[in-house]
Parts: C-alpha cells; sequence; structure tokens
C-alpha cells in the first residue's frame, strides 16, 4: 500500500507503548506484527521506531526516569495542525495539560492531556514526522477506542477540542459506542467511544493481523494474556489481550 503522509484533525495518527522493558517489547511484538525495529539511541531517549515494511508503524519507549512505576500503557496521539489552540482546550473543557507543548527536532511537537476522568492522550502536530506511514494493513494501527465509565462527559470533552461527529452505533444502554468521524475522513470514523465499567479510563491500539487465531496463540505463548479467544464482529475478527507488561491491546483481523 503507498504510504500514508497526512491525518486530518483529530484522527489517531500514531500510537507508542511506554513500559519498562522495551526489549521485550520487541519480543512480544515483534513475531505478531511481522515488525522490525529501529533504535535511535540515548539522544533520542531510548525511543524505538517499529517498521512494517520499512515503514513507521508505532513506537517503544521506556517511561522517564522516576516514572518507572507507572503502568505500561500504549500511548494514543491524535493530530493537531494548530497544536496551541488544542492544547489550550484541555483545560477550558475540564480536563488538565500535563505537559508540552514540545519540541521534538526534525520530527514535530507534542503534547499530553488528560481528560476530566482520567483518561491521557497525545496531540502532535506533524513536523517531519507525520505519524504512521501504513495503516489498516497487516502490522499496522487499524483503530483506536477510548474506554470509558463517563460517556456523555467524554463525548462532550472531546468535542470540545475536535470537531467530531459523533454517532452511536449500539442502543445506548446495554451497547453504548460512539463512533467519531472528523472534516476530512469523508464521513469514515477515525476512532470510537465504548462505555463500560472501568477504575480508570483509557485510550487503546488496534492493531491488524493477517490471522486472528495465530495472534492469538502467538500472544499466549510469547507471554500475553487473551482476553477472549477470537470473535467475529462486523468490523473483523478481534483478539483482545494484554501484553507481557500489562498494557491493552487488541489484534485485528480485517474483514
Amino acid at each position: 500500500m503507498p504510504v500514508r503522509d497526512s491525518y486530518p484533525d483529530g484522527a489517531p495518527c500514531w500510537a507508542d507503548l511506554t513500559c519498562t522493558d522495551p526489549l521485550g517489547a520487541e519480543d512480544f511484538y515483534g513475531p505478531i506484527l511481522g515488525w522490525e525495529f529501529e533504535e535511535l539511541g540515548p539522544e533520542h531517549n531510548g525511543y524505538t521506531m517499529c517498521l512494517t515494511g520499512g515503514r513507521p508503524a508505532a513506537g517503544l519507549l521506556p517511561p522517564p526516569a522516576g516514572a518507572e512505576q507507572l503502568p505500561a500503557v500504549w500511548n494514543v496521539y491524535l493530530a493537531a495542525a494548530d497544536l496551541d489552540t488544542v492544547y489550550r482546550r484541555v483545560a477550558a473543557a475540564g480536563g488538565e495539560a500535563v505537559l508540552g507543548p514540545r519540541e521534538v527536532p526534525a520530527a514535530g511537537r507534542l503534547a499530553f492531556g488528560i481528560d476530566p476522568d482520567g483518561a491521557a492522550f497525545g496531540l502532535w502536530q506533524a513536523g517531519g514526522h507525520h505519524g504512521a506511514a501504513v495503516y489498516g494493513e497487516p502490522g499496522a494501527m487499524c483503530w483506536h477506542e477510548l474506554t470509558t465509565p463517563a460517556a456523555e462527559r467524554a463525548d462532550a470533552f472531546y468535542a470540545e477540542l475536535f470537531p467530531y461527529q459523533q454517532k452511536q452505533i449500539g442502543d445506548g444502554l446495554g451497547f453504548d459506542y460512539s463512533a467519531w468521524a472528523v472534516p476530512g475522513s469523508h464521513g469514515l470514523p477515525v476512532c470510537g467511544r465504548y462505555r463500560t465499567a472501568v477504575p480508570r479510563p483509557y485510550w487503546s491500539t488496534y492493531f491488524a493481523v493477517a490471522d486472528a487465531d495465530h495472534a492469538a496463540d502467538q500472544a499466549g505463548a510469547l507471554g500475553g494474556r487473551v482476553l477472549r479467544e477470537p470473535f467475529d464482529s462486523p468490523y473483523g475478527t478481534l483478539v483482545p489481550c494484554v501484553d507481557p507488561f500489562g498494557a491493552p491491546v487488541t489484534f485485528c483481523q480485517l474483514p
């Protein structure tokens, strides 16, 4: 597939895993997703690029010094052409602006916020790095999701950051799922919000795989925990997992 070089505002454009053992993460995700790895060295704080077909697909990094006790997590970055304006909206909408905007030399600018119920998310203004150069094929991101018990508050908060067109695709009761599109996505959703009872809301990433059953077998054999055996949905065959470091991740065999 061609290299992807842009994302509309509000679309998840990048994801990286923060964990205390990036080399262990390579051993887990590499076989499942067919990734190769490019370690950028100490000048980039130990950041590692995950590549599929030579194209950047995601990243791995150790936690900052002094934060080693924090749980492993896939950080999801929302594209923001005007990072400063969106970052100001975080606090104005009732969230917490925690980091940024910060320059990443030759790559772009980043910031981090926390929504009113505790879900952390990144913001990315592209420079030399536009985000994942591949999307929606095996080895690449294919979906992102906010899991939260506070559905109405989450919908309202993120709609203050970006002009999301939010559409309920469940019944709003037993299954409450809002699919979010943005101008520039041609009416297609770019991410979703799922309401369920969790102790702390979080953003998570789905990665496409060629064979869901094989991915489930690999995940278990490589030290992960498969939360549910592969199951079919209208959007593909899903394998929800927790990786060996405790980060939620879902593998998906696309239709």
